[in-house]
């Protein structure tokens, strides 16, 4: 199958990395073809368009940066959409709206061709390594389909049902790293002002009822003063936007999350942190 890949930001470039790794045959289209020279060098090839990737594809894969690029990727001119042959297969691997999903996939159906919602966890680590989570709504007999190369990105991908339903999982997902990502900075906090030994108090945590993903992948990045994104901020801030109104479309109130997004609100907003990965929010406790 050939495949088509829109997006190779941080972890659209791991993804690429690994299908052609895996004997893939990967066409690519990113806004920026500077930013797609990594994977052009591992052996993807370059389309000048979303259309004419599309146009060239059996399945079609997206890893964007926010639902307006989505919908612009997929609808606008030159598009997807605009390219696609019936009988292919779209995957929105951009973390995006349940209701953008439902949207794409019934713009899918009317051209003959089956679309699947399949959002991811694991940041750049994780894209790098295919090692990612990936979580997926859509298409049943597109993700019985899809399924192998999915296999070739992540240790463990699941399937919740209809169109959105990926998008839904992606945003629990989003609202569990908001705890981890606050409770991780306000733990450094603290240690450092009781004058404990950090990478001590890091290994000790580690090992007990504290040890989760975050603390361990991103502690040691803050400890070197690595604030490069494995996912960057905005597109946190982005996703806890959604989670909320998610949550409100169904009467749920989330007070933590709405905390974690006054956090990372100030950090993009009123720090102009928004370009760096998700642990500079320290950054903002270290300036007040």
């Amino acid at each position: 199958m050939q495949i088509g890949f829109i997006g190779t930001g941080v972890m659209g470039t791991g993804i690429v990395k690994n299908l052609l790794q895996a004997g893939r045959s990967v066409v690519v289209f990113n806004r920026t073809k500077a930013h797609a020279q990594a994977v052009l060098d591992a052996g993807a090839t370059w389309a000048d368009t979303p259309q004419a990737v599309a146009t060239q594809s059996d399945i079609v894969m997206t890893m964007v940066g926010y639902p307006s690029d989505v919908e612009a990727v997929y609808t606008g001119d030159h598009g997807i959409f605009a390219g696609i042959q019936a009988g292919s297969v779209v995957v929105d691997m951009t973390t995006s709206t349940p209701a953008l999903a439902v949207k794409l996939t019934e713009i899918a159906h009317d051209n003959d061709v089956q679309a699947l919602d399949a959002p991811v966890s694991g940041g750049d680590v994780g894209a790098k390594n295919a090692t990612l989570t990936v979580m997926v709504g859509g298409d049943q007999a597109a993700y019985d389909r899809v399924l192998p190369v999915f296999e070739q990105l992540g240790q463990r991908v699941s399937y919740f049902g209809g169109a959105g339903k990926g998008q839904h999982t992606k945003m629990a997902n989003q609202i569990m790293i908001a705890g981890t990502m606050t409770g991780l900075t306000e733990m450094l906090v603290y240690a450092k002002a009781a004058d404990l030994d950090l990478p001590q108090v890091l290994a000790t945590l580690s090992s007990g009822g504290a040890d989760n993903w975050s603390m361990d992948n991103y502690v040691p990045r803050i400890l070197k003063g690595d604030y490069t994104p494995g996912f960057f901020a905005k597109h946190f801030l982005k996703d806890l936007r959604i989670a909320l109104q998610e949550a409100d479309r169904m009467a749920l109130d989330l007070p933590a999350t709405k905390q974690a997004k006054l956090l990372y609100e100030a950090m993009v907003e009123d720090f102009d942190l928004g370009d760096d990965g998700t642990q500079g929010l320290i950054k903002t406790y270290e300036q007040k």
